[in-house]
């Protein structure tokens, strides 16, 4: 047992000062004043930096070079995770693009091998298509795309220890699936989807409970007579939603106005891929066959399509309060608290609470990591 001390405290909550953290056995046990600990428990001075719960990533197709549809195996996960702590993220959802599946079984297989061995890192896969629609394919591989069997559908919902989230298309699936899937536990999205709103609204009322990168490849409001997805997403008070805050994706005005209509509603996710905190000389990468290249930290195809981002959720938090003008403690918790509570993780993660698991990061002023603690360990690969 110990104490972490003298930092500003972000629990998700509340902003304390002059608390302390009492950790134990992977969790946080007590929130204390500092003045009354006891003087036989070890403290471990923060230096007055910020402490918040450690960033959940609902959305990361790769980081660090490497993409998991390249390699959807256990070192490709442990990879992730080991580029994910050096910004703070301490559990994230692998992202599977449209892919076979062959593809998809052998990514499920490898997340649940990872997520057995190591806890609370990996909350489960996000399977992004491969039943979505092919006018708002975005990257996704056109060939790819397709209507689930019965039989996939059964499949997937056996897996729904390790399948945290299936995003798809209402429009093109049957709503039983959809009642199937959210009724296996498993967080049922709409994206890359052409639906109206009320074809939307229909998903929604089958059980989808988020959307997947707000605003892109999806159909938005373009007059007072067609809302589309968008209008649909507002018009609701229970489904979440991605926003992909990197300045490329959203403008600024509809991440302050997404902001303004959802609250809490709202996730950051960074939708990242091999680009985020790439190798040396790292220029391009391959995105299920299509070349993307990072230019200018943008990462789009030869034709200017975006194919992910190199976003990390620190730089996400920063971005959203120094372009969209949040409030840092609101910021830290569409990085922490939102994303827990959209995928049901909250009794265990997103806050620093006692009982809670210690998944906790720490950075500076100037938004520097400066430790990254996973069930109550610091890493070795904090910066």
């Amino acid at each position: 047992m110990y104490a972490l001390c003298n930092s500003v405290l972000l629990t998700g909550y509340q902003r304390l000062t002059e608390t302390a953290v009492v950790v134990a056995d992977g969790k946080v046990v007590a929130l204390l004043p500092q003045a009354e600990l006891p003087a036989d428990l070890p403290q471990q001075d923060m230096q007055g930096d910020i402490l918040c719960p450690g960033f959940i990533d609902l959305q990361l197709n790769g980081c660090g070079g490497v993409m998991f549809n390249d390699t959807p195996d256990v070192a490709t996960l442990a990879h992730m995770q080991r580029t994910n702590l050096r910004s703070g993220t301490t559990s994230f959802l692998p992202t599977l693009i449209s892919d076979s599946d062959e593809t998809i079984e052998q990514a499920l297989a490898a997340t649940k091998a990872f997520m057995q061995a190591h806890p609370d890192q990996v909350l489960g896969m996000h399977l992004e298509g491969p039943y979505t629609n092919p006018k708002r394919r975005g990257i996704h591989p056109e060939e790819q795309l397709r209507q689930p069997s019965d039989d996939m559908i059964a499949y997937l919902c056996q897996q729904a220890v390790w399948l945290k989230k299936v995003t798809l298309a209402p429009e093109l699936n049957l709503a039983r699936h959809i009642r199937q899937l959210a009724d296996a536990g498993i967080t049922v999205s709409i994206g890359h989807s052409a639906a109206t709103y009320e074809q939307a609204m229909a998903g929604f009322d089958a059980g989808i409970r988020f959307a997947t990168h707000l605003y892109n490849a999806m159909t938005a409001t373009e007059n007072g007579r067609t809302p589309g997805i968008v209008g649909a997403i507002y018009d609701r008070h229970d489904v979440y939603a991605g926003v992909v805050a990197d300045g490329f994706h959203v403008h600024w005005a509809n991440v302050r106005l997404a902001h303004k209509v959802m609250g809490e509603r709202l996730c950051l996710v960074t939708d990242a891929t091999a680009a985020a905190m790439p190798p040396e000389g790292f220029e391009k990468f391959d995105f299920c066959g299509a070349e993307v290249f990072l230019r200018n930290g943008r990462c789009e195809d030869a034709n200017g399509t975006l194919g992910g981002s190199a976003l990390t959720m620190i730089e996400g938090v920063q971005l959203l309060v120094e372009q969209a003008g949040l409030p840092l403690d609101e910021a830290v918790r569409m990085a922490t608290l939102y994303p827990a509570r959209a995928i049901g993780a909250d009794d265990k993660l997103g806050a620093i609470q006692p009982g809670l698991i210690a998944n906790l990061t720490r950075f500076d002023k100037n938004y520097q990591i400066t430790g990254t603690m996973v069930c109550g360990n610091w890493t070795k690969d904090v910066i």
